[in-house]
């Protein structure tokens, strides 16, 4: 298993090669039998969607998450997303850039409004889903998720974008709270982050 490392912003060049993206997806983290079969299911939809890095794709396109992470408290931030109405993490599309890592990055930097974030390579999860936007403005899609842990400097202070309506750290013991209704793709995120960031340690 490749060695974890951590990069802050501006040390990761985007790339526009889909072999870049293709090389992140395979180097990701090993994890349970839902994360291979992802694994498997991404590498496939770009075996057959070359354009695969961006929105134009409309089957489909691969996006970058952060599981966010205050070391101090091991609580991971997560946002009510507008569009969907449920409590996701933070990311977004790749919009032509091959590394997810950046993406990862510059989409929690955003949507968070927090400083001095740093992302860890290799991604920690891997998750195909439907992008339902509840408001209808985008029909439904695919969302080939490369999700990176994103390590937040202690006692940040979160200011959202428009993208979300509410902020909330959460912990591993707040995971099946019924008023998150987190999806099972969620949880395994923020287990596999900690996990990697029991490693930094």
């Amino acid at each position: 298993m490749r060695e974890l490392e951590i990069h802050d912003a501006g040390a990761l060049a985007a790339g526009t090669d889909l072999t870049q993206a293709r090389a992140a997806v395979v180097g990701a983290r090993p994890g349970g039998a839902d994360h291979e079969a992802h694994r498997a299911r991404i590498l496939a939809f770009l075996d057959e969607h070359p354009d695969a890095l961006h929105r134009s794709c409309r089957t489909g396109h691969l996006t970058g998450s952060a599981a966010v992470i205050d070391p101090s408290t091991r609580r991971a931030l997560l946002l009510l997303h507008a569009k969907v109405g449920r409590w996701l993490q933070p990311g977004g599309h790749a919009d032509g850039d091959a590394n997810l890592a950046n993406v990862a990055l510059r989409e929690a930097t955003e949507e968070t409004g927090i400083h001095d974030l740093r992302v860890v390579t290799p991604a920690v999860d891997l998750d195909v889903h439907v992008f339902h936007d509840r408001r209808r403005r985008d029909p439904d899609h695919l969302h080939l998720d490369v999700r990176h842990l994103v390590v937040a400097p202690a006692a940040t202070v979160v200011r959202i974008n428009d993208e979300s309506e509410a902020a909330r750290w959460v912990g591993v013991d707040e995971l099946s709270d019924p008023d998150l209704a987190l999806d099972a793709g969620t949880v395994r995120m923020v287990r596999a982050a900690l996990a990697a960031l029991d490693e930094l340690s």
